[in-house]
C-alpha cells in the first residue's frame, strides 16, 4: 500500500512538474492573456518583458503600449511604464497601444481610454484601458466605470502617477 501512495506522490510532482503549455493554468487577471494571444514586438532575449520595469507582457498585455526609436520597437507594460521613457527625454515616435477588445496594437492617438475604471491598472492606481472604437470603451465605462478620454489625457493621468510617487 505505500508504494502505491509513494508512486501516486510521484505522478502527481511529475505531471505538476510539466513543462507542457497545456498544463498551464491560465491568469486570472483582466490584464492577462494566453501566451498564444499576445503579440510582442521587441527583439532578443528579453522581448516578453517591460523595456522600463521587466514586468512580464503577457501577463500585462491589455495595458500594452509601444513606441519606436531610431528604428529599434520598444514594449512597455503600460501606459505608466511608457510615460517614463517620454521623462528621460528620449524622442519616441509611433505610440501604440493594444486594444483591449482585438487584442491588436492600434495608433494611440486614434484610441479611446478608458481611465480610473474599477478594473486594476498597471503600475498605478488608476487604470488605463485603451480602446479602437468609442462604442467599446463606452461599454467597458457602463460596465466598470471611469472617464474616457484620448491618448493625452491618458497620458497626462500617467504623469500624475508620477507627482504622487516622489
Amino acid at each position: 500500500m505505500l508504494k502505491v501512495f509513494i508512486g501516486a506522490i510521484v505522478f502527481f510532482i511529475l505531471v505538476g512538474c510539466s513543462s507542457q503549455k497545456s498544463m498551464q493554468i491560465p491568469s486570472t487577471m483582466f490584464q492577462s492573456v494566453n501566451e498564444s494571444q499576445a503579440v510582442l514586438i521587441q527583439d532578443g532575449k528579453e522581448k516578453r518583458y517591460c523595456h522600463m520595469c521587466g514586468m512580464d507582457l503577457v501577463k500585462y498585455y491589455k495595458t500594452s503600449h509601444s513606441a519606436e526609436e531610431n528604428g529599434k520597437n520598444y514594449q512597455y507594460c503600460s501606459l505608466h511604464c511608457l510615460e517614463e521613457h517620454f521623462e528621460q527625454g528620449i524622442i519616441l515616435k509611433n505610440p501604440k497601444v493594444v486594444d483591449v477588445t482585438s487584442l491588436k496594437f492600434v495608433d494611440a492617438s486614434k484610441a479611446f481610454y478608458v481611465v480610473g475604471s474599477k478594473k486594476r491598472g498597471t503600475m498605478s492606481k488608476s487604470s488605463k484601458y485603451a480602446f479602437l472604437n468609442k462604442n467599446d470603451a463606452k461599454a467597458f465605462q457602463a460596465e466598470f466605470d471611469g472617464e474616457i478620454m484620448d491618448f493625452n489625457g491618458a497620458l497626462d493621468k500617467a504623469k500624475e502617477d508620477f507627482k504622487y510617487n516622489n
